[in-house]
């Protein structure tokens, strides 16, 4: 693996949890933005939001994705990373995009069993159902039109990571 391979989506579709297998599989290293993000800045993705605002939020986004995006690896990206149509470029550009899709009451389901999971502030203040589904009209398109390769990932995770191996004939030990 020569470029790194982003994994895209809304919250709850399995990206960290996916990374971090198929890096321990390709034995590659694995990057979450998010996490990236929240140690450099000190604070948490709600409290820059609260402070800085959703703007100042997106920028940071973008001049992480960069700073993660040196080597080859595995990189979770925050659900939104795709409003911008300059990281969408960078990151078809920079290496291979895969869209972790999964249907509203998938990605509601695994929402509400690991809440602390969502780190982020409401986008929409809406219940979490309406929110998921509303998030995901706006940003399906987004994600595909930045995606090299579209994944299902409704599956259990061990299967998810398994055909994105398949899909990008990668050489990584079983």
């Amino acid at each position: 693996m020569t470029q790194p391979i982003f994994l895209i989506g809304p919250r709850g579709c399995g990206k960290t949890t996916v990374g971090l297998e198929l890096a321990r599989l390709c034995q590659s290293e694995f990057v979450d933005t998010d996490h990236w993000l929240q140690t450099h800045a000190g604070k948490s993705i709600a409290e820059i939001v609260e402070l800085e605002g959703w703007e100042s939020f997106r920028a940071r986004e973008t001049a992480t994705l960069e700073a993660v995006t040196a080597g080859s690896g595995i990189i979770a990206t925050g659900g939104g990373i795709i409003l911008s149509a300059y990281n969408r470029q960078f990151m078809r550009e920079k290496g291979t995009v895969i869209y972790l899709c999964a249907p509203v009451p998938v990605l509601v389901e695994r929402l509400e069993a690991f809440p602390e999971e969502g780190q982020r502030p409401t986008l929409t203040g809406k219940p979490i159902s309406e929110e998921v589904s509303a998030v995901l009209a706006e940003r399906d398109a987004l994600y595909r039109e930045a995606a090299h390769h579209v994944v299902d990932a409704s599956l259990p995770p061990a299967q998810v990571v398994q055909n994105i191996v398949t899909a990008l004939h990668l050489a990584c030990a079983s």
